[in-house]
Order: C-alpha cells, then sequence, then structure tokens
C-alpha cells in the first residue's frame, strides 16, 4: 500500500488499544482495523483463547477463526502483573486514541485498568468495555459466552416454537451482533469527541443489546397495552419457514407482498390461488400463514431445484439456492466480486481470506497486517513507544514482555 492509499483510509491516524478475546472484541477491532484504525492487540503469554479452541493450525495458535478476525493488526504480549508490563501498558495508553476489553468488572479493576484509571493517564481517551451484562443490573459482574446468551435471550427457544426443541443457534449470532454494536459505539464516540473533547466511557452490553433485537422482532402483540396478541412473529416462527424441499435438494423462497405471492402462484402453476381471500392480502395471510407455508411445500416438492431457480427467477421472485459452506464459496457472484482472495501467510502458506464487502468512495481495502503469532510485534511496539533497546531486551528476559518463537 503506497502512502498516499493509506492516507485515504477512514480510520488512518485512530490508534486501538485492543485487550479484547474471544470473538466479539476481535472482531470488532477487526472492522475497525480494516478502515485503517492501527490496532495493537494486547495478549498474554498464553495468547487469546480462540487460537486454541477453534480447529487444528499449521503452526501452534493460528487457527482459521483466529485468523479470519486479527487481520491488519499487531500483537504484543505483556504480563500485566508485573512493574515494568504495567508500565508499558501506560505508555500505550498515553499514545492511544482508544481502550477497549471485554474482560469482568472485577477483573479489569483487579488490574488497575478501570476507566478512572486510564483516563487519569489520558484525559481524552475512548474507554470501551464489552460486557456480558450491564453493570446497573442484577446480573451485572457473571460470566457469559454465546450459548448462554442465546439461551437468555430467548432466542433459544424460538427454535421450540417452530416445531423443535430449544437449541443454539450454530453460529456465534450475538457475539458478532454485540461486535456490530461495539463498532457503532466506537466511531459514535470518535464523533462526539470531535465536537465536545474530554474522555468518554462506553459500556457494550451483550445481554441486553442482543434482547433488544430479538424483542423487536418478537415482541408483536406484546407492543401493546394491554395487548392485542400474543408474541412472536407467527412468519417465522411457523414449522414450514424454513428452506423448501424440492425434488431433489432445497431452495430458499420468501413472498412478502402481494404482488410477488401472486407472481408466484402464477409460477407454481395455480393461477386459481389468486381469488383465494385467505392469501391475496398480506393481512389475511399472517392469519393462514400455515396453510400458505403447506401449500408451497406440496407444490415445490414437485419439482427439481434448477426447474425452480429459474421459473422463480422468470417471475422475479425472490429465491436463492440453499448453500452449503463449502458451495458457498465456489459462488458465481462471491467469485466474481471477490469476497475471498488466496493469500499467502509468512507462516501458515496459502489461505483464504474473506475481503470486506463494502464498498466506499476512496476506500480500498487492503491487507496491511496478516494475522499475527502471539506477541509478534512486542520488540517494535516497544521500542515505538519509547523503550530503549536494553529495556527491550531486560523485558523480554524478565518474563515482562513475550514473543512466540515460531515452531515453539
Amino acid at each position: 500500500m503506497t502512502k498516499n492509499q493509506q492516507d485515504k483510509l477512514p480510520l488512518q491516524g485512530i490508534r486501538i488499544l485492543d485487550l479484547t478475546s474471544a470473538v466479539v472484541g476481535p472482531y470488532a477491532t477487526q472492522i475497525l482495523a480494516d478502515y485503517g484504525a492501527e490496532v495493537i492487540k494486547l495478549e498474554q503469554k498464553s495468547g487469546d483463547i480462540i487460537r486454541w479452541i477453534s480447529g487444528r493450525s499449521r503452526t501452534p495458535g493460528m487457527s482459521g477463526k483466529f485468523m479470519h478476525m486479527n487481520r491488519n493488526k499487531r500483537s504484543i504480549s505483556l504480563d500485566l502483573k508485573t512493574k515494568t508490563g504495567k508500565e508499558a501498558l501506560l505508555r500505550l495508553v498515553k499514545q492511544s486514541d482508544v481502550f477497549v476489553h471485554n474482560m469482568r468488572a472485577d477483573a479489569i479493576s483487579h488490574l488497575g485498568l478501570s476507566v478512572e484509571s486510564l483516563v487519569s493517564v489520558k484525559p481524552d481517551l475512548i474507554y470501551c468495555s464489552i460486557v456480558g451484562f450491564g453493570s446497573k443490573g442484577p446480573y451485572a459482574n457473571r460470566p457469559a459466552y454465546d450459548s448462554i446468551l442465546q439461551g437468555g435471550t430467548g432466542l433459544a427457544s424460538l427454535f421450540a416454537a417452530s416445531g423443535g426443541e430449544p437449541r443454539y443457534a450454530p453460529y456465534v449470532v450475538i457475539d458478532r451482533t454485540a461486535a456490530l454494536m461495539v463498532v457503532n459505539a466506537i466511531l459514535v464516540a470518535i464523533l462526539s469527541q470531535n465536537k465536545t473533547g474530554g474522555s468518554k466511557a462506553i459500556e457494550v452490553p451483550m445481554f441486553e443489546s442482543y434482547a433488544s433485537i430479538l424483542l423487536s422482532e418478537h415482541l408483536y402483540g406484546e407492543t401493546f397495552e394491554p395487548r392485542i396478541g400474543t408474541s412472536g412473529d407467527s412468519r417465522l416462527l411457523d414449522i414450514n419457514a424454513r428452506p423448501v424441499k424440492t425434488k431433489d435438494g432445497y431452495i430458499c423462497i420468501t413472498t412478502n407482498t402481494d404482488a410477488q405471492v401472486l407472481a408466484m402462484f402464477d409460477a407454481l402453476e395455480r393461477p386459481d390461488l389468486k381469488a383465494d381471500s385467505r392469501f391475496n392480502v398480506a393481512v389475511n395471510r399472517i392469519d393462514h400463514i400455515s396453510e400458505f407455508f403447506e401449500l408451497r411445500a406440496q407444490e415445490i416438492a414437485k419439482q427439481p431445484t434448477g426447474y425452480w431457480l429459474d421459473t422463480l427467477a422468470r417471475h422475479d421472485i425472490p429465491c436463492m439456492q440453499c448453500h452449503t459452506i463449502d458451495s458457498l464459496v465456489n459462488d458465481p457472484h462471491i467469485v466474481d466480486v471477490g469476497l475471498i482472495d488466496r493469500v499467502t501467510h509468512p507462516t501458515q502458506g496459502t489461505i483464504k481470506t474473506i475481503n470486506v464487502p463494502t464498498q466506499l468512495t476512496d476506500f480500498e481495502p487492503s491487507l496491511r497486517y496478516h494475522a499475527p503469532h502471539i506477541g509478534e510485534h512486542t520488540i517494535e511496539i516497544l521500542r515505538d513507544v519509547g523503550f530503549s533497546e536494553g529495556e527491550v531486551k531486560a523485558m523480554l528476559e524478565s518474563g515482562a514482555a513475550y514473543k512466540q518463537h515460531i515452531g515453539s
């Protein structure tokens, strides 16, 4: 990347000190890094837990999931329980714009890294805490993982409401969603600070954040007082609100508008249904959604997937193949837009990297740093914040700082 290209990165000049691990924090900071922020990932010697629990790697601690959330970052490894390790951290804080962590309140306070402590070092610091539960409620300081919160927010119960049993979505949807809220909050804080100056404290609670989203989807008739119906969007909870089985596979189809429904009846070669008052008006379909879905399923089962993809497309009805993960990476649209690239990682060889899909004027996403090994940039970052060669050497020898030796 040329200097001119780097200067055009939207978040160029913002330094983020990242003490997060697992998914929610690293995914958030990678998004910010992809847009040009300088993200310094601080790890303990054992490294981010996601390095180790997300599948095999060619060298220790470099799982695929870790690499997909930690590119464009530099890694420093410090022992914050040592005097010199803590001193190095505080020097980094003084030279950073944003500090973000996902530790519980007791743990972060025990390390002496509360918002009050760090703002005294850097008066205009943006301090972001990612917590499982908001600090004002009775669950504050409880541990939280995505699966715990899928159950706690009611997400797992929706599978039972749609004809199965409570289960977790096979995707850390709460972590990923909360990460986007973290990105939003940090960007809002940056904009606010440009207007008013001073420090900004952010708390992003994962439980409440996802509960707010799920309730906005499914509070439904309970929105009104007195209520005018039950909770739960029946269009989403019906047992047939799922990929539809064809003669040889599955397709995904959605018809929300009256025009789409009427066009689908033509595609199904059931024009008689266009006069059926149960289905031809949106407000009536809500009350007959199970019948509508069942009828759709019966008709689509009569022909193979290819037939329906062609036929429904001709009628401008939203539909798509029901991909597997393996088939998705070869989808012609994914290939043509360049979402997935093959790049050469210095230690992992050829890997697939997932590009930034957003288009923005004067912004060309680029790979500035490969996903780092534990403390890969420890020495250069310590030099950046003013430690001498002798001090850096002493910190490495004492264990206050660490750099992983590749292959160890």
